[in-house]
């Protein structure tokens, strides 16, 4: 399980538990994020880019001894499950990814409507040291105003939750770290997409966004999946953008569903 921007591990807590029912699950911090490894960005943002971030989680399962397995990933850790499963195609059993559409189309789309949405996208690019000395001079405020703007669900976030993401985001190479991987994004990440646009997603793909969220109200969520990948299904969840905490019921449901269809139960 990978979580997102300005999450950690921690955001999977109302689904993690009762995915240990039928599977063995494993849930890391990226790089950059929560108890991870948090190096200074490089000229070029390379040691940010999905696919390095995506090195870390295929070095993660050949420790723990898993050569294949499910990977599911919500929004920065999506994006960084989209890569890894394009580099290790023959690692990945099946794919979910949760409110996200494709890097390059968001930015190669990119309207007055959705700057205005992800305004963070451009903000956090912008050169060393200006997000980060802006978010580190109160950084609580700004990780409050993200959760609370991309959410819709009343009292989503437990304060346990609330707590963890504070601990870590009030560091300032997590701030620096965060910043990188949106860097890298709007960098090297785009010239790894456009070398591999027309590689496919070959394992079973589910897509799952926030009905309420931008994603869902603005983009054809399903069909810009279907030009990436050949076995799509996917529908759109009754929240925003914090799925596994607004919507943890029809969440967890629905990647049950998804993993299990087909498949004997993996302990």
């Amino acid at each position: 399980l990978l979580h997102g921007y300005p999450q950690n591990y921690y955001m999977w807590h109302k689904i993690a538990p009762r995915l240990t029912e039928d599977f063995t699950v494993v849930i890391t911090d990226l790089r950059g994020y929560g108890d991870s490894s948090k190096p200074e960005g490089k000229p070029d943002h390379s040691n940010y880019s999905k696919r390095s971030l995506a090195r870390d989680q295929i070095e993660v399962m050949s420790e723990l001894g898993y050569e294949e397995f499910y990977l599911i990933g919500h929004d920065r850790g999506a994006r960084v499950a989209h890569r890894l499963t394009l580099d290790y195609p023959e690692r990945v059993k099946k794919l979910a990814v949760l409110d996200i559409v494709p890097t390059l189309e968001l930015y190669d789309t990119s309207d007055r409507e959705f700057a205005t949405a992800y305004y963070h996208w451009f903000f956090l690019i912008q050169p060393y040291p200006l997000p980060e000395t802006l978010i580190n001079s109160n950084p609580e405020y700004f990780l409050r105003y993200c959760l609370q703007s991309w959410s819709r669900i009343p009292n989503a976030f437990s304060s346990q939750a609330i707590a963890e993401y504070l601990r870590c985001f009030q560091q300032a190479d997590t701030i620096h770290g965060t910043c990188e991987d949106y860097r890298a994004a709007a960098t090297i990440d785009l010239i790894h997409d456009r070398t591999d646009l027309d590689c496919q997603i070959t394992c079973p793909l589910l897509v799952l966004w926030g009905e309420r969220g931008i994603i869902g109200k603005k983009y054809d969520v399903l069909k810009m999946w279907q030009q990436r990948a050949t076995q799509v299904t996917g529908k759109a969840i009754d929240c925003d953008h914090f799925m596994s905490e607004e919507a943890p019921e029809a969440t967890y449901q629905a990647l049950k569903e998804f993993l299990l269809a087909n498949d004997q139960i993996i302990n």
